[in-house]
Order: structure tokens, then C-alpha cells, then sequence
């Protein structure tokens, strides 16, 4: 008799939208802080390439919609020719191995009037052309981890008077008016977005965390977006776990697009969540980041390369960056 090969939940195929997975592992966006002066890199060709698995789906790290987007030094841009220009061969590293790419774009800043909304609105919106120009397969929106848009979006911050302010469906107002003007602009099929409602990083909680996930995942259904990236309920302070009742399974069920789930996941807990359908897809982060070949160490059982939190945010443009270990090619299934 023949042995019954055991299926691995993360490494089954799905279809997102127009793209064809090979397997549930996604690249989480996470910023690496290497695109000196706001512009990607010729190091970032292998980054990404050395994480990049035919049918594999990867989002690249938080990008600016414009010079006043921009949180941290050394985070790439896409608002500019020159930026556009940078993220090509990038791209084409990703797309020559068979992989999906798509560009998380975001903004840091602030708004002190209403009357600069619509400006920030159009900024992403052109982002998200100028992503497209670059080659990317879509855009992700960043909605998460106390930026601006999640600043909106949470009561304990968001102390506006306007429209944009007071009840949940004006909190959402503004990542609702990006979606749309990005679903407009690109297509609903080429548009997802990050959202944290239970975080509460830079002091951006939220008093009903659920409800707010809840009515964003049913407004998000009314433009068809590609889908919706949620980071778990027990990442509420970066970097730490912590024990939670809450779930995202409630908002998985109202969300009718494919749905992501992220935040401290190990290969077991991602297993689990692929095969009781909490979610479609898992974003993997500081797992991917320090092992490069993380599904094909999934499929062997293989043990993980430990990351290096020392290097996560420096500019060095191979430390802690492209000099993390693949397994040995020889690796067999049997060894």
C-alpha cells in the first residue's frame, strides 16, 4: 500500500480573486527601513525574490503616498517617477518567479483641517496608479497600527466634530472614501486593506473594537474590494501575545471577500485557522522575514531560522536583510 500524504492546510492551493495561489502563506508587509531617501533600493530585488515561491502571494512593506505620508526615515515612496521607477525591477524579480505582489501603501501624517481630506484621498489614489505602473498587482491599503487612517477610525483617538467624527459610520468615512476612490481608480479586484480594530498601538484603541470591525468588513462588501488583511485580536501592543476572548471570526463571516488573518501566527495555529475556514489566507512576518523559504520549510517540517529583533529597523542592506539561511537544497522529505 502506498502512503497516505498527510495535506498541510498552509500549503493548499486558493483562488484570490483573479489570482491563482499555490499555497495560503502570504509575505506580511513589514517596514525594513533600507529605501534611502524615500526610494526602493537594487537590495530589495533579492529580498524579495529570495521570498518569493511560484503562486505565492507577498505584500511588499508600508510605502508613502506622498512627502508628508512618510513615519519613519528611509521608508520608500511611490509618489514620485523616480520612486515608480525603483520599485520595477523589484517587481519583476517577484513576477520572474512566479510570484504575487502587492504594494501596502500608507500614511503617517496628520490632518489638522478637513478641507485636506480630499487631497490625502487623491494622494492614495494616485499611489495606487503609480503601483500599477510599476508593475505591482494591487495595493493594500494600510488601515492598521495607529496611523492615520486607523486614527480615524478609533473613538479613543478620533475627537472630531465633523463629519469624520462621533458615530462609527463617520469614524469609517475616510478609509471608506480611499477605497472607493483606489476601486474606482484600479479596479475592486486589485484592492485590499489592513485593519487592526482590537489594537491599540500609539494609543489608538477603540471602545467596541468589534463593531468597528464588523461595520468595516459589511461597508468594504459594497465595493466588491479583493480582500480584507485583520490583524488578530491578541496583538493589541506590538510584538506581544496576550490572552483575549475576542475573536476575528465573527468579522471573517460578514467580510465576503477573501480574508486574511495576521499576527504572531506559528505554522500550527495557521494550520488550524486554514482548516476550520477562519480564514483563507495567513500573513506570516518576522517568520518570513528570518526564513526566506518558509513554506518550503513547512512542507518538510522543518525547523525555523530564529529572527533577530536587533536587526529589524537598521539600514544595513544585507544584515538581518538577505543573509538569513535557506535550508540546505539537498534537504529531502525523507531525511
Amino acid at each position: 500500500m502506498g502512503t497516505i500524504e498527510k495535506t498541510i492546510p498552509l500549503l493548499t492551493p486558493y483562488k484570490m480573486g483573479k489570482f491563482q495561489l499555490s499555497h495560503r502563506v502570504v509575505l506580511a508587509p513589514m517596514g525594513r527601513l533600507r529605501s534611502y531617501g524615500n526610494v526602493p533600493q537594487p537590495h530589495a530585488i533579492l529580498y524579495y525574490s529570495q521570498r518569493t515561491s511560484k503562486g505565492g502571494f507577498l505584500i511588499a512593506e508600508a510605502t508613502g503616498v506622498s512627502d508628508t505620508a512618510q513615519g519613519y526615515l528611509d521608508m520608500p515612496g511611490i509618489w514620485t517617477k523616480e520612486q515608480v521607477e525603483a520599485w520595477k525591477p523589484i517587481v519583476d524579480a517577484v513576477h520572474a518567479k512566479g510570484g504575487i505582489f502587492f504594494c501596502q501603501i500608507f500614511h503617517a501624517g496628520r490632518v489638522s483641517n478637513t478641507e485636506e481630506i480630499p487631497q490625502i484621498v487623491n494622494d492614495f489614489r494616485i499611489a495606487g496608479r503609480n503601483a500599477i505602473e510599476a508593475g505591482f498587482d494591487g495595493v493594500e491599503i494600510h488601515g492598521a497600527h495607529g496611523y492615520l487612517i486607523d486614527q480615524f477610525m478609533k473613538d479613543h483617538v478620533n475627537d472630531r466634530t465633523d463629519e469624520y467624527g462621533g458615530t462609527l459610520e463617520n469614524r469609517s468615512r475616510f478609509p471608506l472614501e480611499i477605497v472607493e476612490a483606489l476601486v474606482n481608480e484600479i479596479g475592486a479586484d486589485r484592492v485590499g486593506i489592513r485593519l487592526s480594530p482590537f489594537a491599540s498601538y500609539m494609543e489608538s484603541g477603540d471602545s467596541d473594537p468589534e463593531a468597528l470591525g464588523l461595520y468595516m468588513a459589511k461597508s468594504l462588501n459594497k465595493y466588491d474590494n479583493l480582500y480584507c488583511h485583520m490583524v488578530e485580536p491578541r496583538m493589541k501592543l506590538i510584538g506581544e501575545k496576550l490572552e483575549t476572548p475576542h475573536s476575528l471570526l465573527p468579522i471573517r463571516k460578514a467580510f465576503k471577500g477573501t480574508f486574511i488573518a495576521a499576527g504572531g501566527y506559528v505554522e500550527e495555529d495557521g494550520n488550524k485557522a486554514i482548516a476550520e475556514n477562519y480564514a483563507d489566507l495567513v500573513a506570516f512576518g518576522r517568520r518570513f522575514l528570518a526564513n526566506p523559504d518558509l513554506p518550503r520549510r513547512f512542507e518538510l517540517g522543518a525547523p525555523l531560522n530564529k529572527y533577530d529583533r536587533e536587526t529589524f529597523g537598521i539600514s544595513d542592506p544585507v544584515r538581518g536583510y538577505v543573509d538569513y539561511p535557506f535550508l540546505e537544497s539537498s534537504t529531502d522529505v525523507s531525511s
